[in-house]
């Protein structure tokens, strides 16, 4: 198989991910002690991702600078966004209680949600892209990470918004279409870099590792201790640790 139908492939699965975690949200009342424990797992796991498989491996190929510039960028860029989607009704995107406002309590939230779920989603899947360009093969511990964290996502945002009294044709098409776009952003990842100069590969790949750190301190993590923050640092840990052994299992 291409490498590069490779990367769709697999941006796809990640992002499809996301579909899994809002089918199981919307046929079952999931607690929301388990849902947050799953979150906070997710998180670690992303963590672990972006210090060994991003950060730690960009300053290798590209340099320091050119990867400290790329994550100040990466994370400057996503709050700036967050915080302008914040105020147009996405605050809450990944909030399972009854935080996410209705359609017609916010008109225009749920664009802004959409938006927001393709902000927090797109970072991830063209890192996914981008680990290919050395081996011509995934990074299992980075798939592992996004598909982990992604299901999570897919929980707590569809809970939250089943209780704002969004259609199941909203949430799925929602989640389906970032799937799609996941897989896209993937495969861009992979085949407008293929034959770019190291520092600019080290600079996209922590923009992106930016901007998911950001993401992960900006409504993640926030949403996993509001719920169940007596055992939210143990459970990151884990997820951190779990991510931890498969990359050096993997590498």
């Amino acid at each position: 198989m291409p490498v590069w139908l490779q990367a769709l492939m697999w941006g796809t699965i990640a992002g499809a991910a996301l579909v899994l975690g809002a089918a199981l949200s919307w046929r079952w009342s999931l607690p929301s002690k388990l849902v947050s424990s799953i979150m906070s797992f997710g998180a670690g796991v992303l963590i672990s991702a972006l210090a060994f498989e991003l950060v730690d491996e960009a300053v290798q190929g590209g340099g320091l600078w050119p990867t400290v510039a790329g994550f100040l960028a990466g994370a400057v860029v996503y709050v700036s966004a967050n915080m302008l989607l914040a105020r147009a009704g996405a605050k809450h995107r990944k909030r399972s209680g009854g935080q996410q406002p209705s359609e017609k309590d916010d008109p225009g939230s749920g664009t802004a949600i959409a938006v927001g779920a393709l902000l927090d989603g797109v970072p991830e899947s063209v890192v996914l892209g981008v680990t290919m360009l050395a081996g011509g093969a995934v990074s299992p511990a980075m798939m592992a990470a996004v598909f982990i964290s992604n299901v999570p996502e897919g929980l707590s945002g569809t809970a939250g918004m089943k209780k704002a009294g969004r259609s199941a044709g909203y949430v799925f098409g929602l989640w389906g279409g970032i799937a799609v776009l996941s897989g896209l952003a993937a495969l861009m990842g992979y085949t407008l870099l293929e034959n770019a100069p190291e520092e600019l590969v080290a600079f996209i790949t922590s923009v992106a590792a930016g901007g998911i750190l950001a993401m992960l301190a900006d409504t993640m993590i926030p949403e996993a201790f509001e719920e169940h923050h007596n055992l939210t640092g143990l459970t990151a840990s884990v997820g951190f640790l779990t991510a931890f052994t498969i990359h050096h299992v993997g590498g």
